[in-house]
């Protein structure tokens, strides 16, 4: 049932619109002046709001703002006796549905009230459609239905519509800029260019160039005016990769675009402006890098609004098998379709994937191309790598003649761990804590048994 909510200080108008739209089978909330609308508001979400425009203290166009700010979804119809051109387009400016005057006819308004509510019916549909096939069959090219994949496809869809700028982090060949297309054309840019550049390919002042544009002659090699990506993306989105690798002095700029939305070109003095929505991503750790001095904090922290976490393959090996028989379509096109055998799906299963699906793409079209028949085998396979524990087992020698002392073998690999753990966290133990999947007290005790870290106690804080 949907949810009207009525604002308007004349008794009899709440009193006609409650009746009739009760009786139409709505859920009607009525409020008497402003306050009371804006309390509704914070206690429900409506799918439509009617407000009288003219009322004491609070008007029709304070709750239109309230609505809009509070939840954009909601439509609000606006009625008045005092009519004008400037209330009805700064009421539509603002965002309202309609404008309706009194007097009105019932059927009139109940017209409108009721394709109001339809459209707002048919966006949630498209809206809770959206994110069904986002999770049933991921977005642009991605493939699976593990759990934390999952999650990606809903993050995406919640995102795809807003301004924000979005921070995707992950290893490389997880698929950061696949996300990055689906969050670009599943949201209202759509229409609009979606520009990629990557910020570790090209050099400094060549990069400045391709990003902000130049001027004739500000160069050598400038011979003529050029415009930057971000004014070609103007409308759009603008996919920065692999952000780790900006020059600092190119960050300072980045982050004049991010906060004023304008930059000048090369050689250039007028400030261009730009609506562009800036998606970043990097396989790095940024905020190692802003710990070092090698990335700005303040960046960092425009760039990270909406952060999205890829996971790597070796955190969802439940989806292996969809991906490889969605490569073995693709890299079958046009001849034999490929299977693949058992055992080398398991030995598949088993790999470390340090490059993630990239990685697995390329072993796939590989086994395609050099495969006689229509099975893929482990001959046309790699071999999988030791893992680090059956790396560390391999490297033992246990033998009669030579006894291995065992805990001093668990010792010195528990103190490498311990210290490569406080290495990649700076010093900041909370953090190699959770690198190493301990609580901060067994990792504190581990590092008093060790006598390891007693000079890095200060850096504890400070993270």
């Amino acid at each position: 049932m949907s949810k009207i909510l009525i604002v308007d200080d004349e008794r009899s108008m709440r009193d006609l619109l409650l009746i009739m739209l009760k009786r139409e089978g709505y859920d009607v909330t009525v409020a008497e002046t402003g306050e009371e609308a804006l309390a509704a508001l914070k206690r429900e979400i409506f799918d439509l709001v009617i407000t009288d425009i003219k009322m004491p203290r609070i008007t029709g166009l304070d709750i239109l703002k309230a609505v809009k700010e509070v939840s954009p979804d909601t439509l609000v119809i606006m009625i008045t006796a005092f009519a004008s051109a400037e209330t009805a387009v700064e009421a539509m400016k603002i965002g309202a549905y309609d404008y309706i005057t009194k007097p009105f006819k019932v059927d009139e308004i109940k017209l409108v009230i009721k394709n109001a509510i339809e459209k707002k019916l048919l966006k949630d549909e498209n809206r809770r459609l959206k994110q069904e096939i986002a999770i049933r069959h991921g977005y642009e090219g991605f493939v699976g239905g593990s759990e934390v994949m999952k999650k990606v496809f809903a993050l995406i869809a919640k995102v795809a519509d807003s301004k924000s700028t979005v921070f995707i982090t992950g290893e490389s060949g997880t698929g950061k800029e696949l996300v990055a297309r689906a969050i670009h054309h599943n949201g209202v840019r759509k229409e609009r260019p979606f520009v990629t550049v990557n910020c570790g390919a090209l050099p400094e002042a060549l990069l400045e160039s391709e990003l902000f544009g130049h001027m004739k002659g500000s160069f050598t090699g400038a011979i003529d005016n050029k415009a930057g990506l971000f004014e070609v993306a103007d409308g759009g989105s603008i996919f920065l990769d692999e952000i780790g690798d900006m020059p600092l002095p190119l960050q300072v700029k980045l982050l004049r675009v991010l906060q004023e939305r304008e930059f000048k070109r090369v050689g250039g003095t007028a400030d261009i402006k730009v609506d562009v929505r800036v998606i970043a991503a990097t396989n790095r750790d940024l905020k190692g890098q802003v710990a070092k001095g090698e990335f700005r904090e303040d960046l960092y922290y425009r760039l990270n609004v909406i952060p999205i976490a890829l996971p790597s393959l070796r955190e969802r090996r439940e989806d292996i098998p969809a991906l490889v028989e969605h490569f073995l379509a693709k890299y079958s096109a046009g001849g034999e379709r490929k299977r693949i055998a058992p055992d080398a799906l398991q030995r598949l299963m088993d790999c470390e994937w340090k490059g993630n699906v990239r990685e697995l793409e390329n072993v796939i079209e590989r086994a395609v191309a050099l495969s006689d028949g229509p099975l893929i085998k482990t001959d046309y396979l790699p071999e999988p790598a030791p893992s680090e524990r059956g790396a560390v087992v391999a490297a033992v020698d246990v033998s009669a003649e030579r006894p291995v002392d065992l805990e001093k073998i668990v010792e010195d690999l528990e103190v490498e761990f311990l210290t490569k753990a406080l290495d990649k966290a700076h010093g900041v133990k909370t953090d190699a804590a959770k690198l190493l999947g301990l609580s901060f007290r067994s990792f504190r005790h581990r590092l008093k048994k060790y006598e390891i870290g007693n000079s890095r106690d200060d850096k504890e804080e400070l993270g």
